[in-house]
């Protein structure tokens, strides 16, 4: 009779142990560490990334996370030939935040905005719609280069064809990198009165136009079927790695069930955006 005690009192322990067994599981759930969304960004690219996280690109990789219960975690390269390889390619992470869905180098969501060349003026100016207005023939006219061998982009394509060239005046759209915002340079041309027009790419221009000391319009440059082969107009998408289909069918799901966040994310950044 004397042994019940002892019975009792390890049988009020083991319950103790099990009541604590559920805490100790949610604890050590918690203890796990958190899932990390690896971002490939450039640290010096606005109005897309930069290293203190302000650019749209940023912001989207934050919703994105949110979504996916996760961490962000920055791979910083600049932009440049070998981006891919170098990032994703290297696995250093797992997700770059823009690509056209034609990039064959990632595999690509679907695309979450549609955006187009623009058209930079000043405010009150008579407004270009076209390549083939006449007036690019006697106005300042700037347009982007990519690099240093001065590949060019469509809009100088479209004017070279129709000859207008001696009164073009070339912006590489990755400038000075030492400098913040090297892209910028194009738009702050037509604020300074440089040059009476530019053509650039339009959440580039959406973004620093608005920065300006003065106030400039944006006109959506027209379509060129005289030009099938360099579209002026992009679906722009997320993308992985190939073969990543679980990551990318993931990111599918965010940009469909948070649709109308990632449109109020655009309008905060002034992307033009056009219809499908």
């Amino acid at each position: 009779m004397k042994r019940r005690p002892l019975a009792g009192a390890a049988l009020a322990a083991f319950a103790t142990l099990a009541a604590l067994g559920p805490a100790r599981a949610v604890a050590a759930e918690a203890a796990k560490p958190a899932r990390t969304l690896r971002v490939c960004a450039d640290p010096n690219n606005m109005p897309f990334s930069n290293e203190r996280r302000e650019g749209m690109e940023n912001a989207l990789a934050e919703l994105v996370a949110r979504e996916l219960g996760a961490t962000v975690e920055y791979t910083w390269l600049p932009q440049r030939r070998g981006f891919v390889r170098n990032t994703l390619g290297a696995q250093l992470c797992d997700v770059m935040m823009s690509a056209p869905t034609s990039f064959e180098r990632v595999l690509t969501t679907a695309p979450y905005y549609r955006s187009t060349y623009v058209f930079v003026q000043r405010a009150g100016a008579e407004p270009i719609r076209s390549f083939d207005d006449p007036a690019l023939r006697t106005l300042r006219v700037a347009v982007q280069l990519v690099g240093d061998d001065g590949w060019n982009t469509p809009p100088a394509h479209a004017l070279a064809k129709r000859g207008i060239v001696a009164n073009v005046r070339g912006y590489t759209l990755y400038g000075d990198y030492a400098q913040p915002d090297p892209p910028a340079r194009i738009v702050d041309a037509v604020a300074r009165g440089d040059v009476d027009v530019a053509v650039a790419w339009g959440p580039l221009a959406g973004w620093f136009a608005t920065r300006e000391p003065v106030p400039l319009a944006l006109t959506p440059v027209s379509p060129q079927i005289d030009l099938p082969f360099l579209p002026f107009v992009f679906d722009i998408a997320m993308g992985v790695r190939r073969g990543d289909e679980r990551l990318r069918d993931e990111l599918d799901g965010v940009i469909e069930r948070r649709r109308a966040e990632i449109d109020a994310l655009l309008a905060r950044y002034g992307v033009p955006r056009v219809d499908r």
